[in-house]
Protein backbone atom coordinates (compact mmCIF):
# COMPACT_ATOMS: atom_id res chain seq x y z
CA UNK A 1 0.00 0.00 0.00
CA UNK A 2 1.54 3.51 -1.09
CA UNK A 3 1.86 5.80 1.23
CA UNK A 4 -0.58 8.90 1.04
CA UNK A 5 1.34 12.19 -0.51
CA UNK A 6 2.10 15.42 1.62
CA UNK A 7 -0.18 18.38 0.96
CA UNK A 8 2.16 21.36 -0.36
CA UNK A 9 3.60 23.56 1.47
CA UNK A 10 0.93 26.78 1.90
CA UNK A 11 2.16 29.69 0.06
CA UNK A 12 1.73 32.13 3.02
CA UNK A 13 4.18 29.71 5.22
CA UNK A 14 7.05 29.97 2.49
CA UNK A 15 9.70 32.68 2.82
CA UNK A 16 9.32 35.38 0.02
CA UNK A 17 12.09 35.44 -2.17
CA UNK A 18 13.35 39.16 -1.88
CA UNK A 19 13.60 41.57 -4.70
CA UNK A 20 16.00 44.19 -4.30
CA UNK A 21 15.53 47.15 -6.31
CA UNK A 22 18.38 49.56 -4.58
CA UNK A 23 21.78 50.70 -6.62
CA UNK A 24 24.85 48.50 -5.52
CA UNK A 25 26.03 51.06 -3.69
CA UNK A 26 22.58 51.05 -1.28
CA UNK A 27 23.19 47.66 -1.08
CA UNK A 28 26.78 47.73 0.20
CA UNK A 29 25.80 50.52 2.72
CA UNK A 30 22.58 48.83 4.23
CA UNK A 31 23.14 45.13 3.96
CA UNK A 32 20.09 43.20 3.96
CA UNK A 33 19.74 39.91 6.82
CA UNK A 34 18.44 37.40 4.07
CA UNK A 35 19.55 36.16 0.70
CA UNK A 36 17.58 38.26 -2.03
CA UNK A 37 17.71 38.98 -6.13
CA UNK A 38 18.75 42.28 -6.98
CA UNK A 39 17.14 43.81 -10.04
CA UNK A 40 15.95 46.83 -11.64
CA UNK A 41 12.83 48.35 -11.88
CA UNK A 42 13.55 48.93 -15.71
CA UNK A 43 13.49 45.01 -16.04
CA UNK A 44 11.02 44.52 -14.11
CA UNK A 45 8.58 46.99 -16.21
CA UNK A 46 9.98 45.46 -19.57
CA UNK A 47 9.18 41.69 -17.63
CA UNK A 48 12.59 41.32 -18.30
CA UNK A 49 12.95 39.98 -14.67
CA UNK A 50 13.17 35.85 -15.12
CA UNK A 51 10.96 35.36 -12.38
CA UNK A 52 7.94 33.08 -12.68
CA UNK A 53 5.34 31.46 -10.36
CA UNK A 54 7.77 28.85 -9.39
CA UNK A 55 9.89 31.41 -7.81
CA UNK A 56 7.10 31.67 -5.30
CA UNK A 57 5.65 34.69 -3.08
CA UNK A 58 7.81 37.93 -4.54
CA UNK A 59 8.39 40.97 -1.59
CA UNK A 60 10.29 43.93 -2.80
CA UNK A 61 12.10 46.59 -1.46
CA UNK A 62 13.62 49.49 -2.28
CA UNK A 63 14.90 52.59 -0.28
CA UNK A 64 11.88 54.79 0.28
CA UNK A 65 9.48 52.24 -1.16
CA UNK A 66 7.76 54.32 -4.08
CA UNK A 67 10.05 51.44 -6.89
CA UNK A 68 8.96 48.73 -4.80
CA UNK A 69 4.88 49.61 -4.91
CA UNK A 70 5.47 50.17 -8.53
CA UNK A 71 7.59 46.97 -9.26
CA UNK A 72 5.03 44.94 -6.99
CA UNK A 73 2.41 46.38 -9.17
CA UNK A 74 3.71 44.92 -12.36
CA UNK A 75 4.82 41.66 -11.45
CA UNK A 76 1.45 41.46 -10.17
CA UNK A 77 0.51 42.29 -13.81
CA UNK A 78 2.81 39.20 -15.11
CA UNK A 79 0.58 36.87 -12.92
CA UNK A 80 2.72 36.78 -10.07
CA UNK A 81 2.08 36.87 -5.93
CA UNK A 82 4.34 39.88 -5.16
CA UNK A 83 4.31 42.45 -2.62
CA UNK A 84 5.94 45.84 -1.61
CA UNK A 85 7.97 45.05 1.97
CA UNK A 86 9.42 47.43 3.96
CA UNK A 87 12.99 47.54 4.18
CA UNK A 88 13.79 47.92 7.56
CA UNK A 89 11.91 44.48 8.07
CA UNK A 90 14.96 42.96 6.21
CA UNK A 91 18.01 44.64 7.38
CA UNK A 92 21.15 43.53 9.29
CA UNK A 93 20.18 45.90 12.61
CA UNK A 94 23.79 47.97 13.38
CA UNK A 95 25.27 46.87 10.12
CA UNK A 96 24.84 50.08 8.12
CA UNK A 97 27.99 51.85 6.84
CA UNK A 98 28.96 55.30 5.90
CA UNK A 99 32.35 54.48 3.72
Amino acid sequence: MSEPSRPAAHPLLTDPLLIDLRSPEERAARPLRVPSRALSLDAIEDSAHGLGPEDGPLTVVCSRGTRADLAARYLRADGLDAVRGELGDWLIQGKERSD
